[in-house]
């Protein structure tokens, strides 16, 4: 199946859910990125600050760039004048850095705060408590340029579906958690960010509103192209 099939096949799969689908571009070449454009596929997530710089900077401007990955302070410079949203703020460091930048380009920056809910040391994300901490300093409330849209979670890579469908739930526990404790106002508090290629299908049933999607749209990785 091409690109332009493998999404029109996703977007028939989620049906009016609501779920948003992105596509990870990472790796991908321009062209094939394009194709999933024409297909009408208008949001793309990237890991790598560079790779997606160079992309932003060559493809359609109406794009919608999600940085999915680890973000390093001293690269949100780089992405702060067009991203979209940032999926991966694990640390108020990272999110006061943010801020700063969004508000040298005189924007508000939708970022939502990573939690580790993966049975894995390589991941990375805050638990519960570090977030709650987060939201409940006074560092936080100074921050006027970043808006917090909801979590992002990534699962343990498994073949045990209940453990992965276990690790779904909780991030979706503590999504709730923290919108009734800290957000019950807050309108822009509603995304859960969980499911790839792999999963994505049981993280929709577990509430996911994001689902990041790369070999199931483009196929296997390919080397690096931009």
């Amino acid at each position: 199946m091409s690109i332009a099939d493998n999404i029109s096949a996703i977007k028939k799969e989620i049906g009016d859910t609501g779920v948003k689908l992105i596509a990870v571009s990472k790796t991908k070449p321009l062209e094939s990125i394009t194709e999933a454009y024409n297909a009408g596929q208008r949001i793309f997530g990237e890991n790598m600050v560079q790779e997606l710089v160079d992309k932003q900077e060559k493809l359609p401007k109406d794009i919608e760039w999600h940085l999915i990955g680890h973000l390093q302070t001293n690269k949100v410079k780089y992405i702060a004048p067009f991203i979209s949203m940032i999926h991966s703020v694990d640390s108020m460091k990272l999110l006061m850095e943010i801020n700063k930048h969004a508000l040298k380009n005189n924007r508000v920056i939708d970022c939502l705060l990573q939690l580790e809910i993966a049975d894995e040391d390589t991941k990375y994300g805050m638990d519960l408590a570090e977030a709650v901490e987060l939201l409940r300093s006074e560092e936080f409330k100074q921050l006027k340029n970043i808006r917090i849209c909801g979590v992002m979670g990534i699962a343990t890579l498994t073949d045990n579906p209940r453990m992965t469908k276990e690790e779904f739930y909780e991030l979706n526990t503590f999504f709730k958690g923290l919108k009734d404790t800290f957000f019950r106002k807050d309108p822009a508090f509603t995304e859960i960010s969980m499911g790839m290629s792999g999963d994505y299908k049981l993280a929709i049933e577990q509430g996911s509103t994001m689902i990041r999607l790369g070999s199931t749209i483009f196929g296997n990785r390919s080397k690096k192209t931009v």
